[in-house]
């Protein structure tokens, strides 16, 4: 039947009309393994298709059992249990809020946390959905811990269709408000995606989804304390995100200006070197404008030799 079940939502559609769903929800809690793997396999591929199609899966009492399915003894009721919540959760966040509210980014979140390599991936993709479209959803996801292993999936696993589906799901947490894309720099988060994107080991995938993630949280993260390391590592396209920050907290934050002179970032960005007319040398401009100009001439770039040359003029 799960076969019959995800080739269409016409299919998935003919089974529901023949009364399957419940009589497969009750099923959910059955002894044997290799049933509850059809079960479970089964109502993922009906809910996978169309929102009314997981909605018809969902009013049948599926929630919470299906999650204490995420501890069964079998790994494969576990995997088919976490495709389930999945293909729920991508469908709608009221949806999404339906799981949350029935104890499931906690459920989730300990099932990536026990899972061994590529099975915890319908795990760390149901993260993303459910944090996708609701700030307070995604929050609750951080709540819940699910940084940490999204950050072990991004940082330690060899396999590249772990690290894309972790980096996704981690900009879908961090790019919501401030409050988010700073718990995602107190986990280090940007700087692990920026190693991601330049490592000429990642995949074209990984890359384009670590530099998505990235931009996402940077667009909203306001930390500079974690920002300014990024500051000499940065490519362009990246650091005029990076940049961005600092030239809309500077102005506003005294304590952020003077440190960012103690901590050489004001000298780092002297010596970047970018063509006039583009956003990443507009905000160098503004942050410069925060200071006196003498100040930036002492950072810039050959200043030490003007002085000196300039010295060496006044006393001939």
């Amino acid at each position: 039947m799960s076969e019959i079940c995800k080739h269409s939502p016409e299919l998935a559609q003919f089974v529901v009309d023949a009364g399957a769903v419940p009589f497969l929800a009750q099923l959910i809690n059955h002894q044997d393994a290799q049933l509850k793997r059809q079960v479970c396999s089964c109502l993922a591929n009906i809910a996978r298709h169309t929102l009314d199609l997981a909605e018809t899966v969902v009013d049948n009492d599926i929630f919470p059992k299906i999650l204490y399915k995420l501890k069964d003894s079998d790994h494969l009721v576990r995997k088919y249990a976490a495709s389930c919540v999945r293909e729920i959760a991508k469908q709608s966040s009221e949806l999404s809020k339906l799981i949350c509210n029935s104890g499931g980014a906690v459920a989730i979140v300990d099932f990536i946390t026990e899972a061994k390599g590529p099975a915890g991936l319908p795990g760390i993709i149901t993260l993303g959905y459910i944090s996708s479209s609701d700030e307070s959803l995604a929050m609750g996801v951080i709540s819940a811990k699910g940084i940490p292993p999204l950050k072990e999936a991004l940082n330690k696993d060899n396999n590249d269709s772990i690290k894309a589906a972790a980096a996704w799901s981690l900009g879908q947490i961090g790019g919501h408000t401030p409050d988010h894309a700073r718990a995602m720099a107190e986990h280090d988060i940007p700087r692990l995606l920026l190693d991601l994107y330049k490592d000429p080991k990642s995949s074209e995938d990984v890359k384009k989804k670590a530099k998505k993630a990235l931009k996402s949280i940077l667009h909203m993260c306001s930390y500079l304390n974690a920002l300014e390391p990024l500051i000499a590592d940065c490519p362009h396209d990246i650091l005029e995100y990076v940049l961005h920050q600092f030239a809309k907290t500077l102005p506003i934050d005294n304590v952020a200006k003077k440190s960012f002179i103690q901590s050489g970032g004001l000298k780092k960005i002297q010596e970047i070197k970018v063509d006039p007319g583009n956003k990443l040398r507009q905000y160098i401009d503004e942050i410069n404008a925060l200071y006196p100009l003498e100040i930036i001439q002492y950072y810039s770039p050959g200043y030490e030799q003007t002085l000196w040359k300039r010295l060496d003029e006044e006393s001939s």
